[in-house]
């Protein structure tokens, strides 16, 4: 048996987390969330297995799931961090613009980051996202530290939901309108 050591592996555990949080919320109509499948073009296929060996990327992915929760626009990617040091550059410049426009069109845009070392997931809302992007963007910092992180959005699995960020969500916007 071959051991994986893709790169492209890297976060299908947390993906598949949200994926089951996604189908629990669209079971109790709280939300409707889909995973933005992105978009490839195979170059080698093996023809006993029908899998794709080889392929290009058609063109950059923006955003990793895309949907509503209760009449919402909502839209988010999700990263895993090996470290309490998350790399601003795991967060492309087409990705933060997507999320940026996101929000100016009234959606709401965050990042579910899992910091796998630690067992710990996070919401880290749009308006902490900018804070580092631009801090970074300014010559500061092209990382942030776990303990620059509000302990408020820690996302705690509960009643069977592996990644439950609606929580988290309802705590960002109710802030969003104290502060407008």
């Amino acid at each position: 048996m071959t051991t994986w050591s893709s790169r492209g592996l890297r976060g299908s555990t947390l993906e598949e987390m949200i994926n089951r949080t996604n189908e629990k919320y669209r079971e109790g109509k709280l939300a409707l969330i889909q995973k933005v499948p992105t978009p490839i073009t195979p170059i080698s296929i093996d023809k006993a297995t029908r899998h794709i060996t080889l392929a290009y990327f058609e063109q950059k992915s923006t955003v990793d799931y895309i949907g509503a929760v209760q009449g919402i626009p909502v839209c988010f990617d999700a990263k895993e961090c090996t470290a309490d040091t998350f790399p601003m550059h795991n967060i492309h410049e087409h990705q933060f613009a997507f999320m940026t426009e996101f929000e100016k069109q009234g959606g709401i845009s965050f990042l579910i980051l899992f910091f796998s070392h630690k067992n710990l997931l996070y919401y880290l809302k749009y308006e902490k996202l900018k804070e580092f992007y631009e801090r970074m963007e300014q010559g500061g910092r092209k990382s942030f530290r776990l303990d620059e992180l509000s302990p408020d959005y820690v996302i705690r699995p509960r009643n069977g939901i592996l990644v439950p960020y609606l929580d988290n969500m309802q705590q960002d916007l109710e802030e969003r309108e104290e502060t407008a």
